[in-house]
């Protein structure tokens, strides 16, 4: 197993945050699941702005998921912005939204996400989801 990684989760609805938690805890996860709750604070944090400025207790992410539908800037905002950064190019960035809108999709990927998921609304499958996230992109 890959030592333990910072992730970075773009989340606004505070039940997704709880259950996406909570799906790491079960799995055993190592790594750590650093949450903001609207795009302007998913770019300050991938800025070190502000709140976010100490890299000791905000770490740059080894993954990053986004929620399209978030207050003050999108998820597709926030990756656009993302994927200009040369920093943080390298950094996949997959979105994680309850939209199954082609043309979100098809946006994502223009944009350059790593992956298009669709939030399971089953804890049972987000438990899977997370299960996934670990051997494709945490191992």
């Amino acid at each position: 197993m890959a030592p333990p990684c910072t992730i970075l989760y773009a989340e606004d609805e505070e039940n997704d945050v709880y259950f996406l938690a909570d799906a790491f805890e079960i799995v055993g996860s190592p790594h750590t699941l650093k949450v903001v709750r609207d795009g302007q604070e998913a770019l300050d944090y991938l800025s070190g702005k502000g709140a976010f400025a100490d890299r000791l207790l905000y770490p740059l992410p080894t993954l990053i998921l986004l929620d399209i539908n978030m207050p003050r800037e999108s998820g597709l905002e926030v990756l656009e912005w993302l994927r200009q950064q040369p920093h943080l190019k390298s950094v996949p960035a997959l979105m994680l939204t309850s939209s199954s809108r082609q043309e979100d999709m098809d946006k994502a990927r223009l944009l350059g996400a790593a992956d298009y998921l669709l939030k399971p609304s089953n804890p049972r499958r987000l438990i899977d989801l997370v299960k996934r996230l670990h051997d494709r992109w945490l191992s």
